[in-house]
């Protein structure tokens, strides 16, 4: 009987475990696969944002604090600047467009989850545009008004364990791609899995993060 008992119990957990992993979203799913879990502990990430264009460079500095809503840009330099998201004014509003878009290129993962005002598609099965794989597809639509996005489209390509493989930016949900790159060099900083580098068909355009750190609690 008791075995019988250990066995019974054994299979409802399984069982659980499976409906739990089953309900949960594709947008959590890719959310997860990235660490989104390991998010919670995070009290600090800082990061320098970089793009190569030909033989110019452009990188900007970053430490947010996302428990205190608090962005600085540039922090060891003279010309840092702090300000709080939370209450964003005609002061911080240049900079936290910035922000949000240096940001989303770093954890748009997340954003799947973070960002409830989107519209996701259902997944389907597409070719990417860079590296012609057969691979999942969703495509997420933000609200016409609002945001500093209104009206774009987000097309993401990821395999079968819900890492992103490619993504394609469409300003103003337009069928022509505005900007499609790769999602390489992924790397785990405290549980945060990330792509570090995003290339074009253009061998000139290079889209990248350096000095990547994660404060955790």
């Amino acid at each position: 009987m008791r075995c019988l008992c250990v066995i019974s119990i054994l299979i409802f957990l399984i069982s659980c475990k499976k409906e739990t992993t089953t309900d949960l979203s594709v947008a959590e799913k890719i959310a997860n696969a990235h660490g989104f879990k390991n998010w919670e502990k995070v009290t600090a990430i800082r990061f320098t944002f970089n793009v190569d264009q030909g033989s110019n460079h452009y990188n900007r500095q970053w430490k947010w604090e996302p428990k205190k809503n608090r962005v600085t840009i540039d922090e060891n330099k003279e010309t840092a600047f702090s300000y709080n998201t939370s209450k964003i004014d005609s002061i911080s509003v240049r900079t936290d467009e910035g922000f949000i878009n240096d940001k989303f290129w770093l954890l748009a993962p997340f954003n799947l989850v973070w960002d409830e005002s989107i519209t996701i598609s259902q997944p389907v099965k597409d070719t990417t545009l860079i590296s012609k794989i057969i691979a999942n597809k969703i495509t997420i639509l933000y609200p016409e008004k609002g945001g500093y996005t209104p009206g774009d489209a987000y097309d993401f390509y990821y395999d079968d364990d819900y890492i992103i493989k490619e993504w394609t930016y469409r300003k103003g949900n337009s069928k022509t791609p505005s900007l499609t790159t790769k999602w390489e060099n992924y790397k785990v900083f405290n549980g945060i899995k990330m792509a570090t580098s995003h290339k074009r068909q253009n061998p000139n355009w290079h889209l990248y993060f350096t000095n990547i750190e994660v404060v955790v609690e």
